[in-house]
């Protein structure tokens, strides 16, 4: 059996103890001491996991060349969006998939200890590069350790280099051009995941300018987990993006945050409310307010 949404501790324990070729990503992290993620690793995974840190990993690193002259500086260097965590060419990314041992017959299941808001960004870019069979595990690593997950600390022993090959993107990544093409047309409607004070205007900590893009939503990425940690029943989900979009059509969604990573859990929430496929606008605000010809809105919508 396939996952390709969310998958629950007893279910990813059953998918460990059939011997089914697997994968299983910690994708923890933290904005404000990017070193913290490695360590929480190091303290405690579950046994077998490879680690993705978002700045090194899951982001374009500019000025680094490709690993093993696989791909030339320059290809190595041209990132596939904007923002302050520009995501990686795919061919990129298929490098560091392969320098892990992931192949294409693989189960991958990713996780973190933030909520969804890091390895939500793994699952999504292994969409981007095609593959379908990813999960992420529903409640992170509190939940695996509260159902008696055994976990290892330090490091995992490396896997043998494979050739993961790229296939057809199987999610839409939307450009900051086209987001301002379609600006207040009906066939687009911008979801902003960021916490109300930042959509607003009231607060920007991050990024130089402060509000939203013209037109957009608001849904905060934490509003998709319940008390449990988990994601809220598909039934909830759906009835909170339904009042949301007010008649808007779904298929026209397009998801930003701050930098792209935690826009994924509305993406992510918005398929398991059987909404379908929606589209990410990677580089987000900290990409759209870096140019002053666009239109910024502050306030609420």
């Amino acid at each position: 059996m396939t996952y390709s949404t969310l998958i629950s501790v007893p279910e990813l324990q059953s998918l460990i103890g059939s011997g089914a070729p697997l994968m299983v990503f910690d994708c923890s992290f933290d904005l404000t001491q990017p070193t913290a993620g490695a360590q929480q690793f190091a303290q405690a995974h579950i046994p077998g996991a490879v680690y993705a840190d978002l700045n090194q990993d899951l982001s374009a690193k500019h000025g680094a060349p490709g690993a093993g002259g696989t791909l030339t500086a320059q290809e190595a260097d041209m990132p596939a969006s904007g923002g302050r965590h520009p995501l990686p060419s795919r061919e990129r990314f298929s490098v560091w998939l392969s320098s892990v041992g992931l192949t294409n017959d693989m189960q991958a299941v990713v996780y973190d200890r933030q909520g969804a808001n890091y390895c939500g960004r793994l699952w999504w870019m292994l969409k981007w590069a095609g593959h379908d069979a990813v999960a992420v595990l529903d409640g992170g690593l509190q939940a695996w350790q509260a159902a008696g997950g055994a976990v290892n600390s330090g490091e995992e022993p490396a896997h043998f280099q494979s050739n993961f090959e790229l296939g057809a993107p199987l999610r839409q990544l939307a450009t900051a051009s086209d987001v301002l093409a379609r600006l207040h047309q009906p066939g687009q409607t911008v979801i902003d995941a960021r916490a109300g004070a930042r959509f607003r205007g009231e607060v920007e900590p991050l990024d130089p300018v402060a509000g939203h893009i013209p037109g957009a939503l608001n849904r905060p990425f934490v509003d998709n987990i319940g008390a449990d940690g988990r994601f809220k029943p598909a039934a909830v989900l759906r009835a909170e993006f339904d009042a949301l979009l007010a008649g808007r059509d779904p298929a026209t969604v397009v998801h930003q945050c701050g930098s792209g990573v935690s826009a994924v859990p509305n993406l992510l929430a918005m398929e398991v409310a059987g909404l379908g496929e929606t589209a990410l606008f990677a580089g987000s605000w900290s990409e759209w307010c870096a140019d002053p010809a666009r239109p910024v809105e502050k306030g609420q919508a």
